[in-house]
């Protein structure tokens, strides 16, 4: 998983290499939520386009409403695709109680449910920056049912 700033953490908390060890957001969920909730290009392009995102789920519904100018350039796509599916995540873990982050044995960042269910979020952030569909207030609404 390509997560940019994932440099600047490991200096603040002494890693230097190798991916995210899995079962992290186990052993500590705080640091890892904080980690993952960044999504710096996405927060950019939504306050350039005056949407704040407050971690809620009405964020995300305003998110469904940008014009998707990133999709002309490959490596804003992805970038963003990624931090679209990690700002997800970061809503999901705030407002569903009982989710919480993981990451796998393959470095990919998953919310666990309360059910069991895992979701990967940044695949579903990926499909919606590439094709706006499903939008990212529908999978929230799923995954909140689950």
């Amino acid at each position: 998983m390509n997560i940019p700033f994932l440099g600047n953490w490991r200096r603040r908390h002494g890693a230097r290499h190798g991916p995210v060890p899995a079962g992290m957001g186990d052993q500590d969920p705080d640091g890892i939520a904080e980690l993952l909730s960044e999504c710096e290009l996405l927060r950019d392009r939504a306050a350039a386009a005056g949407v704040e995102l407050d971690d809620t789920p009405a964020s995300l519904a305003a998110l469904d409403q940008l014009q998707p100018r990133w999709r002309d350039d490959p490596e804003e796509l992805f970038r963003l695709g990624n931090d679209a599916g990690l700002y997800l995540g970061t809503v999901v873990v705030r407002t569903v109680p009982g989710a919480h982050w993981r990451i796998g044995g393959d470095g990919r960042a998953l919310i666990r449910l309360p059910s069991g269910r895992e979701v990967d979020v940044v695949e579903a952030g990926l499909e919606w920056a590439a094709v706006g569909a499903p939008e990212l207030s529908r999978r929230y609404s799923e995954v909140r049912e689950d």
